[in-house]
């Protein structure tokens, strides 16, 4: 315990966590997490903040996030107390910077005089030195070996549970877990605040979102669409979203699947109505993206198109409710290069191919059917 204690910089304890959680900070009243990204890179920081406002009960919790993650705290209940939208920059939030801009940002951070500020945003090349100039007195975050070191850090290896890794550092911070993945509930009247009436809908619902930000990690229109076809087959109403920049996609899916029940909304929704849609539906099929980790997090079941390295970096931890189907692809189908060096020792190739296009419809389908058919309690939140 000497040598663990001395390594990572503070006085450890073992308890039930996923690694070792050290001492409390004293005093500890205002805290900032830092996490841009996606809609799923926040879903994946939320445990992590659920076990920090564990620990730290009075205290405040200032999410650094993007407007995305304000939407999406606004439309459910989390940890969070408010969002601070953060400035373009650099390994932070991509866009143009604004030297202004950021100045005004950390200068008003600064005045908020935070107690504990928390990087859950990679491995800290970038965001370690952003965390930095928030001025707060303890700082806890991941770190690769050429990043700025914090007041106590976890090292940042690439294959790491995401949800997992971040409650490793709510560890350091004296934070033992709540739960292991994300727990969500619509705020207020969400579930009112999406243009299709369920409760007149025959059949039960069937949610599909055929998009994902790295293109590699897309199923086909057309698998899409024969899974939307046989589900509406099956007296199933299906739903297509995702947004504006995935409607054209959509709209392809339900031109292919030519089958009456199913409809996209791809485009027509905000976050308060993705959220009430999810919520409303039997099961939710996607690939490895945000609208899927939303589902999850709200509690719905969930069928999950994967790249085998996204596994284990995002995949479900439970099978009742979520089911996973794996591509086993290693190589670029164009270059060959190896695509499981991945991170940041390893840029992708410039190759768009798509690694889980070998999945079938036929399995994919038949975890639909199950998890429709099978009466799962609710979970608590």
């Amino acid at each position: 315990m000497e040598q663990l204690t001395a390594e990572f910089g503070g006085a450890g304890r073992i308890g039930t966590s996923v690694g070792p959680v050290l001492e409390k900070f004293d005093g500890v009243s205002r805290i900032a997490v830092l996490r841009g990204g996606g809609l799923g890179d926040l879903i994946f920081a939320i445990p992590a903040m659920a076990a920090l406002k564990a620990a730290y009960p009075d205290a405040t919790m200032t999410l650094l996030g993007t407007p995305l993650h304000r939407a999406l705290v606004s439309a459910t209940s989390s940890p969070v107390n408010d969002v601070q939208v953060l400035p373009f920059s650099e390994g932070v939030r991509p866009g143009k910077e604004n030297p202004d801009e950021l100045e005004d940002f950390f200068k008003d951070m600064r005045e908020r005089r935070f107690d504990l500020a928390v990087q859950l945003h990679g491995g800290g090349r970038y965001s370690n030195p952003f965390l930095l100039r928030l001025g707060a007195r303890h700082t806890v975050g991941t770190r690769t070996p050429d990043a700025a070191s914090l007041e106590r850090t976890v090292p940042y290896l690439y294959y790491q549970h995401e949800p997992l890794r971040a409650l490793e550092v709510a560890g350091f911070a004296g934070a033992f877990p709540v739960d292991l993945e994300a727990r969500l509930a619509p705020a207020g009247d969400a579930l009112t605040a999406h243009p299709l009436r369920m409760e007149e809908a025959p059949g039960p619902l069937v949610v599909i979102h055929p998009g994902a930000t790295d293109p590699r990690r897309r199923w086909s229109a057309e698998r899409f669409a024969e899974l939307a076809s046989a589900c509406a087959a099956d007296g199933c109403q299906v739903l297509v979203v995702g947004d504006a920049g995935e409607q054209q996609l959509a709209e392809q899916i339900v031109e292919l699947a030519a089958a009456g029940p199913v409809r996209s909304l791809a485009g027509q929704l905000d976050m308060a109505g993705l959220v009430a849609v999810l919520a409303s539906a039997a099961v939710v099929v996607g690939n490895d993206s945000g609208p899927r980790h939303l589902a999850q997090a709200l509690g719905v079941p969930t069928v999950g198109i994967f790249w085998f390295g996204n596994v284990i970096n995002a995949g479900a931890l439970g099978r009742s409710c979520h089911r996973i189907h794996a591509a086993w692809v290693t190589s670029c189908p164009t270059c060959g290069v190896d695509v499981t060096q991945v991170g940041w020792t390893a840029p992708r190739c410039a190759h768009d191919d798509s690694m889980v296009a070998g999945i079938g419809v036929s399995g994919v389908y038949e975890d639909v059917r199950s998890l429709v058919a099978t009466e799962l309690p609710k979970q608590r939140q």
